[in-house]
């Protein structure tokens, strides 16, 4: 499998002039009590829809499995919104992955489709921020080229 984690080389960037632009802006905001009414009615069937592998078996031993899906819920709806397309034509939840780089800040990697768009549109870097609070979690992804 192919991946893309959204970010440029640092050292190799380093005293090289470049220009960035954005591609695309998404937020989105989930109420936590809505995903656990789900989670209630369906068993793991929403979870094992919108989670990656790796996600999964993070959610499987996770102190507060229900915070970890809102939060990735959340950030994916935020990155289809960025890319311009929802989740359709092929893209897929699981398609985009959320994990924290060595400093636990919050990254993408993506898969299948949506990896293809990325390299379509040109994308190299994203950028991503998540919140929750006791009732919401609610994410921001940016997208550039």
């Amino acid at each position: 499998r192919t991946e893309r984690c959204g970010g440029r080389n640092e050292a190799s960037d380093a005293g090289s002039a470049w220009l960035m632009a954005i591609l695309g802006l998404g937020t989105d905001i989930v109420e936590i009590a809505r995903i656990e009414a789900v989670i209630a009615r369906s068993g793991e069937r929403l979870a094992r829809r919108v989670l990656s592998d790796n996600e999964w078996a993070i959610w499987k031993t996770h102190h507060q499995p229900v915070r970890f899906l809102a939060k990735r819920f959340a950030v994916k709806e935020a990155a289809a919104k960025a890319f311009g397309t929802g989740i359709r034509n092929g893209l897929a939840f699981n398609q985009f992955e959320v994990f924290n780089d060595e400093l636990g800040k919050p990254r993408l990697r993506l898969w299948g489709e949506a990896l293809k768009l990325a390299e379509k549109l040109g994308v190299v870097n994203m950028h991503v921020t998540l919140a929750d609070e006791r009732h919401y979690a609610c994410a921001t992804v940016i997208i550039e080229s």
